[in-house]
């Protein structure tokens, strides 16, 4: 299964719940990878911490050889990713990682029409059972790479009456890229992010939108420092705090969408 994370709006918790969802993934033992698209490079902390620094081997470097006239693979079968995946500390966890080198890349790479060669290498790709793609929050060549690259895509929403409004133009994108580019693409539901139960507006944002037939997802993420921690400690939570709530959450969360 190929599955983006995508949102137009910044600090909805993409990479979290990037990270955590494929975290849990490879603890359920599928063999899991994580690449991230987004040039903050906030998975790749996240799972890789400071050792990210020590290499060049980057979704950059795979995208530069893109714009050349042979993958640095060299055979027909090979997808041009393998040499870049890193494995993280924890089993079956895998993260070809962001770098800032991305930037400056995105304008050749459009004038190439290199919008295509992510979902050709993914399909290439062998020996995932899941791949998890973390995103920019902004509809660009690499996050419709992406799009066009994956079979689901999952939305975070943070109950914010901005993110509402940002939303419905998000929905509009991904069914313009499922049209023109990728019918397989489906949006597999709604992420509701900092959930507060008790607090009125975070509960009406959410009722009005299930009122609506929007695919919220009954699994929702609370608002915990622990996020933060496990940041700090580049442990996704399942491993950080096992017993906590949060990962309670995540963990249903994966089940809902494995059961849908």
């Amino acid at each position: 299964m190929r599955r983006v994370i995508f949102n137009q709006k910044g600090g909805v918790g993409k990479s979290t719940i990037t990270c955590n969802l494929a975290a849990i993934s490879a603890v359920e033992g599928k063999r899991t990878l994580v690449i991230d698209l987004d040039v903050q490079g906030n998975s790749t902390q996240y799972l890789l911490g400071a050792k990210v620094s020590e290499s060049d081997k980057t979704i950059a470097l795979f995208f530069k050889n893109c714009l050349s006239l042979s993958l640095f693979g060299g055979g027909n079968n090979d997808s041009g990713l393998e040499t870049i995946i890193h494995e993280t500390p924890f089993p079956n966890l895998f993260v070809i990682p962001s770098h800032p080198e991305l930037d400056p890349l995105q304008s050749r790479l459009e004038a190439r029409f290199k919008i295509f060669k992510l979902k050709e290498a993914l399909e290439k790709l062998q020996g995932f059972d899941n791949i998890f793609i973390d995103t920019p929050p902004i509809l660009n060549f690499y996050s419709q790479s992406a799009l066009i690259a994956a079979e689901k895509c999952l939305i975070p929403f943070d109950c914010d009456s901005f993110a509402r409004e940002a939303l419905y133009t998000l929905m509009q994108s991904v069914a313009e890229v499922k049209a023109d580019h990728n019918q397989n693409l489906s949006v597999e539901g709604i992420v509701v992010n900092q959930y507060q139960k008790q607090a009125n507006l975070p509960r009406q944002l959410v009722e009005e939108l299930i009122a609506e037939g929007l695919p919220v997802l009954a699994a929702m993420i609370s608002p915990s420092v622990k996020v933060r921690e496990s940041h700090s400690a580049s442990q996704p939570l399942i491993h950080y705090a096992p017993a906590h709530k949060l990962s309670d959450e995540f963990r249903a969360l994966y089940a809902e969408l494995h059961s849908l």
